[in-house]
């Protein structure tokens, strides 16, 4: 581990705050860093396996679901109710609705602006180019030109002399007015604060600029670092749990488990088994007999009665003398 790496400063003052600050900060750092890196990183793992075993299938549940409530039955809606109402209501009615509207209004309004409208459009054009207009000429636009000719004129050139003198005046004036105030200022109050910067704030900011830049490199090194050290801790503890609960849990099953498994499977198990199986093929056999027995007994019961036999009975008394 270097803490030394990074850029070489040139020796100067600023070179000097840097290599002072670098190690004491660096190791602060990385003392500050590695707790917060290593909740990080377990808070990472635990994100991936919540978001792999528990957010995903719930995410696709919920996708799935949200698909049955919310858009399946729209599409159904759009496909099965607005489309045939769309394609088999609304568009003969809007056909019938243009129809009457041609008839009922274009029409009409074409009518009336091609035979009235236009012709009274006409009379008034004629009227304006044939009356109205040499009237206003004779009336208005004569004394108009002649008004600005030899009044407005000379009157226009004598405010435009007057008005170049004021502006000059006003020039003048705002121009010593601004030189005063460009120097009363820069005495006053730019020199000082150039000064000031200069002298005070400069230096300053550039310590702190060099303070930041060395926080900023140490937050990174020590993140890396505190990176690898949680890495290796992590690794130290899935060794430690290897070794200690599934290595040993591993030798037992395979060892002691599996050993007195197969014991009790040949010893117990199956002995048993083949006990069962045999009790029950004596218990079938004895079953068997019993039946055998009770139909004889009750056989020669009804034949000492002098009753018939039944029909099995007497298909075999029947079938014994054809064998003999």
């Amino acid at each position: 581990m270097d803490l030394e790496k990074g850029p070489r400063e040139e020796p100067g003052g600023e070179g000097r705050l840097a290599v002072a600050l670098r190690v004491p900060v660096r190791i602060v750092v990385l003392v500050l860093v590695v707790p917060v890196r290593m909740v990080w990183d377990a808070l990472v793992v635990a994100g991936r396996f919540l978001g792999d075993r528990m957010f995903r299938p719930v995410g696709r549940a919920l996708l799935w679901v949200g698909r049955a409530v919310l858009v399946w039955p729209f599409v159904a809606l759009w496909r099965w109710v607005l489309v045939p109402l769309w394609r088999w209501v609304l568009v003969p009615l809007g056909v019938a609705l243009r129809w009457l509207g041609t008839v009922l209004v274009v029409v009409p309004a074409a009518a009336l602006y091609r035979w009235v409208l236009t012709p009274l459009g006409h009379a008034a054009v004629w009227f304006c180019a044939r009356v109205l207009t040499p009237l206003g000429r004779g009336l208005f636009v004569v004394p108009a030109v002649w008004l600005y000719r030899w009044v407005l004129t000379p009157v226009g050139h004598a405010l435009l002399w007057c008005g170049r003198g004021l502006a000059w005046l006003g020039s003048l004036l705002v121009t010593g007015i601004g030189t005063a105030l460009y120097w009363t200022v820069r005495v006053l109050v730019v020199l000082p604060v150039y000064a000031v910067w200069r002298r005070l704030l400069a230096p300053v900011g550039r310590a702190l600029a060099v303070v930041a830049r060395e926080v900023g490199a140490a937050f990174g090194h020590a993140w890396r670092i505190a990176g690898y050290i949680s890495l290796a801790v992590g690794r130290a503890l899935a060794v430690f749990f290897r070794w200690t609960l599934v290595e040993p849990a591993r030798w037992g099953y395979r060892t002691v488990l599996t050993p007195v498994g197969h014991v009790v499977r040949d010893a117990v198990l199956r002995p048993v088994a083949e006990a069962a199986r045999s009790v029950g093929r004596v218990t079938r056999d004895a079953l068997r007999s019993v039946r055998v027995t009770a139909r004889q007994v009750r056989r020669d019961v009804r034949r000492a009665l002098g009753m018939p036999a039944g029909p099995a009975g007497i298909g075999r008394r029947e079938r014994r003398p054809a064998g003999r």
